[in-house]
This record gives structure tokens, C-alpha cells and sequence, in this order.
């Protein structure tokens, strides 16, 4: 599992033909690892659309430059200086990847003292709204629609009166801004999409591996209240055996068999779960889990193995009870006698199970005090806590605590709707 989730991480998130795409957006949908903050080399589609726009600076400067004669008051050595600013304004379009902003902002005062480079920065303008925000934009591109009349005003075109002029200046400026920031939107849009897809992914990896680990703390519970269960009654002969030596030689053969019997169960138990947890899956296929009815069952084995145990079932048909309902109440009553068993040893322990459709199913656990000290149990009140969980899974509730003759006791509610 853990090993999946590397690969898919390490898997690019765009394996699509990049050559069709822009540099900037094939960055967006997958980063380069190998070159943080570098940025990425251009596309075919990059190298089209720069060719693209460094012809259209060189045809709009070449369109003014043809203008030139019909301007008397213009000297030929300004005319000179008009159309290298015009050149190296063109050949500074290949640089508008990597400083969109510096460009355009070079530009604008460009714009204004050589008119041949006014396709070129129609081109930066363009550039600048679509890999900047607004804000860039709109102090860049406010300047050079000031500065439009300015330049209307003190280079006149020979050909349209001055409104006119300025008119279509204006137009052709708002429109190439308006142009990058619509193609800046739906790349903005792109991306958002991308994220929200690996988010959701994030998100149902999240929830699987949540789901994994909640079926592992189930499978977890189920292991200790087994296996307290067993490890109780082989503790309980082993110590019967240990402190009766003399005892007669059925008592021991019959302790011996629940030893063996217990500790068969309890392997078996252990073997299920480790091969459940290595699966990494829930395993349905295994024993049945077991219900309300398999109650009685429980009783007579903590009875074989010496307990003193009473049984009262209000029930009145043990198999209509919800099999979740049936399992929570019979891990209840599990760990309650195995609890018993452990801290209040020969004390005769009391199970009632009562209840109905639409009021629920009360279980409850007693024992009285144990007579004389008993030794501390390592790991006690982890059972209890496990109960508490499990009764609250179950949309039910769960009480313990002494009771009023120094015993102690085990309530819990279930839902059975």
C-alpha cells in the first residue's frame, strides 16, 4: 500500500502530448522536481506562437516604417533612431517568457519615443496579462493608454485625424490585454480543475486508508476480547494446577484439556488476524462472528472451566436480534466474565441480557468482591475502554463502576430498532 501511494506520487499528473500545450501550463500540471523554480523549456507549440508574435512586432513596425516618408517635420536621423529602437524592440519578444513584466514595462516608454516598436508592445502588453494578475495589468497597461494621446498627439498619423487615431490605438491595446487575460482565465481554470482532481484523490486515498485503519482497530478489539478470554482460562487452570498439585486426577486431566482447548482457540484466533492484517483486506470468509445466541455457549464454557456463572435472558428469541447488536452484546458479556474471572477469582458472577424491538437490548455484568486480595493484572481497564468504543460504534452507551456491595458492575444499552 505504502508503496502504491510512492509511485503515484511520483507519477506525473499530465502524460498527455506536451508539445501541444504551453511551457507555463505544462509546469502548472506537473512541476519539475529535478529543477525547482527553474523555468520549463519551450514547447513546439511555445516556439509557434513566439515566431508568431516577433513576426507580427516586425510587420506592424515595417507598417509604420512605410509611413515614414509622409511625415515631413520627421529628420532622417530620427527616423534612423525610430526604427533600430523598432529592431531591438522585435528581437526583445523572445525574452517575453522568462520577464513578462520587465518587458512590458520597457515597453511602454519604448512605445512612446519609437513608433516602430508599437507591435512589439502590443505583444509585451499581451504577455504581461497572461502569465500576471490584474494588478501588473492594469498599472502597465493604464500607462500606455495615457500615454496613447500623448503619442497621438505628438507623432500624428498622416492617414486618420487625431480622435480616430487615438480610437484604434485604444482599441488594439484593450484588446490584446483582453485577449491575454481570457487565455490567463482558462488556464487559471485548467489548473483549478487539476487541483481539485488531486484533491479528490487525496481525499478518497485519505478515506481508504482511514477505512483500513478503522477495520484494523475493529479486528484489534476483536483479537483482545478473544484473546483475553482464552489467556484468562488458561491462567485460571494453570494457576489451579499450580496451587492443587494433589488435586485428584480428573480435576487435572480436565484442566489440562481446557488448557489444551483454550490455548488451540487461541492460536487459531491469532493465526485469523495476523492473516487478515497482513492481507491488509477485511476477511469475510473466516469463522462466523459470533451473536446473542452463541450466549449460552459462552456461559457453559466459563462453567466447565470452574467460573460460577448465572444467565438470565428477558429475550424472548435471540436469533431476531440484529447480528451487530447480537455481537456487540456478546463481546460485552465476554469481557465482562473475563474481567470477573481475572479480579474477583470463585466470586459467582451474574449475566442478564433483556430487552426489545424499539427499546433496545440492556446487558449487563456483575460479580460481588472477591474474597481476600487479589494481585493486580497488568494491563487492566484496557478491555473496558474497548467496550466503551465498541458500545458507542454500535450508537449505544456503556456504564461501569463498583457497585453498592463492593462488586463491581458492567451496564450497557444497544439500539434495536
Amino acid at each position: 500500500m505504502r508503496a502504491d501511494d510512492e509511485a503515484a506520487q511520483a507519477a506525473p499528473w499530465f502524460t498527455g502530448r506536451r508539445w501541444l500545450l504551453p511551457s507555463a501550463l505544462v509546469a502548472g500540471l506537473d512541476p519539475d522536481a529535478e529543477h525547482p523554480g527553474r523555468p520549463h523549456r519551450r514547447t513546439a507549440r511555445d516556439w509557434a506562437v513566439d515566431t508568431c508574435c516577433f513576426l507580427l512586432a516586425v510587420a506592424v513596425g515595417l507598417a509604420v516604417a512605410d509611413s515614414f516618408p509622409a511625415e515631413r517635420d520627421l529628420s532622417g536621423a530620427f527616423a534612423v533612431a525610430d526604427e533600430a529602437l523598432g529592431v531591438l524592440a522585435c528581437a526583445a519578444v523572445w525574452l517575453r517568457r522568462r520577464w513578462p513584466s520587465a518587458l512590458a514595462v520597457t515597453m511602454v516608454p519604448l512605445g512612446f519615443l519609437s513608433t516602430t516598436s508599437s507591435g512589439a508592445c502590443m505583444v509585451a502588453l499581451f504577455t504581461l496579462a497572461v502569465h500576471r494578475p490584474f494588478r501588473y495589468i492594469a498599472w502597465v497597461g493604464g500607462a500606455e493608454i495615457v500615454l496613447i494621446p500623448l503619442l497621438a498627439w505628438a507623432r500624428p498619423d498622416p492617414t486618420l485625424a487625431y480622435v480616430p487615431s487615438v480610437a484604434w490605438s485604444v482599441l488594439f491595446t484593450v484588446t490584446a490585454i483582453g485577449w491575454g487575460m481570457f487565455v490567463r482565465s482558462k488556464r487559471q481554470l485548467l489548473l483549478s480543475l487539476r487541483d481539485r482532481a488531486r484533491r479528490a484523490e487525496t481525499e478518497a486515498r485519505l478515506r481508504a486508508e482511514q477505512a483500513q485503519r478503522l477495520a484494523r482497530e475493529a479486528m484489534a478489539r476483536e483479537m483482545h476480547d478473544v484473546l483475553a478470554h482464552r489467556l484468562t482460562l488458561l491462567s485460571v487452570h494453570a494457576g489451579a494446577l499450580e496451587f492443587r498439585p494433589d488435586a485428584p486426577r480428573e480435576e487435572i486431566a480436565r484442566a489440562a484439556g481446557v488448557i489444551r482447548e483454550s490455548a488451540h482457540e487461541a492460536l487459531q484466533d491469532l493465526r485469523e488476524i495476523i492473516g487478515v492484517l497482513r492481507a491488509g483486506e477485511p476477511d469475510d470468509t473466516g469463522r462466523p462472528q459470533p451473536t446473542l445466541a452463541a450466549l449460552d455457549a459462552l456461559v457453559a464454557e466459563s462453567r466447565e472451566a470452574g467460573m460460577k456463572v448465572t444467565l438470565d435472558q428477558r429475550v424472548a428469541d435471540a436469533g431476531a436480534v440484529p447480528a451487530s447488536v447480537g455481537r456487540t452484546a456478546y463481546r460485552i458479556a465476554q469481557e465482562g466474565l473475563t474481567n470477573a474471572r481475572k479480579h474477583a477469582p470463585g466470586a459467582e458472577a451474574a449475566v442478564t441480557v433483556a430487552g426489545g424491538p424499539g427499546e433496545g437490548l440492556v446487558v449487563t455484568v456483575r460479580n460481588p468482591a472477591p474474597e481476600g486480595d487479589v494481585p493486580p493484572v497488568p494491563g487492566s481497564g484496557q478491555g473496558l475502554i474497548g467496550l466503551t468504543e465498541r458500545a458507542t460504534l454500535a450508537g449505544g452507551r456503556l456504564e461501569h463502576g463498583p457497585s453498592r456491595d463492593g462488586g463491581f458492575e458492567v451496564r450497557a444499552w444497544l439500539p434495536w430498532g
